[in-house]
């Protein structure tokens, strides 16, 4: 079997402050922007890697999702329980220094963890966790 990751998804409650985060604050470039108003899937992934995205999607668009789903995605979100993702970087000090120049809500600066990697958290604008770990 030859597998590979080709797009991931995480849910947003305000497309235009998740594109600006992920595209201005991370660097990603928009790879398509489709739909309207709060209705709007974007799909956005690093320079030069056209082959891995992620999706930024209205959380529970689907028509299968009750209204008690909406309510507890809704509140997973605000607490930022909901959606993470981990990205990596070769330097994760200066990553780490322009993230936060972006004014985004860090969770942990830079840590050397007890598994072996450093690594630092951020919540982007829909309070999904973004870890970044250091290459080595």
């Amino acid at each position: 079997m030859d597998l590979t990751l080709h797009t991931t998804s995480l849910p947003h409650d305000d497309p235009d402050a998740s594109l600006a985060f992920y595209r201005d604050v991370l660097g990603f470039e928009v790879r398509s922007d489709v739909g309207q108003g709060p209705m709007r899937w974007i799909t956005v992934g690093p320079v030069g890697r056209p082959n891995t995205s992620i999706l930024l999607a209205p959380p529970a668009a689907g028509p299968g999702v009750t209204d008690d789903e909406r309510r507890a995605i809704t509140e997973m979100m605000a607490k930022g329980t909901y959606g993470w993702i981990l990205l990596a970087t070769p330097d994760l000090d200066a990553t780490f220094e322009k993230v936060q120049a972006g004014d985004t809500e860090v969770v942990q600066e830079p840590t050397e963890q007890p598994y072996g990697l450093s690594d630092c958290a951020f919540r982007d604008p829909a309070g999904n966790m973004v870890r970044i770990q250091e290459l080595r």
